[in-house]
């Protein structure tokens, strides 16, 4: 599922809870998703980290 798709679903079903509750059906999809949007964040995160390079602007000493 698209990560943006993960995240309106989520946001869906916490306003349902809010206002009517969940059915027990609801409550492990929402779980699921939870853990889905976590695996997919964690994953992208690393990607990022991944591609830092760091570059140090100092002149090194003249021997």
């Amino acid at each position: 599922m698209e990560f943006s798709k993960i995240i309106e679903r989520i946001n869906e079903l916490a306003r349902k809870n809010k206002s009517e509750g969940l059915t027990d059906a609801e409550t492990v999809e929402r779980d699921e998703l939870r853990q889905q949007y976590l695996k997919t964040f964690k994953n992208n995160f690393r990607q990022q980290l991944e591609t830092i390079e760091i570059v140090d602007d100092e002149e090194k000493p003249k021997h």
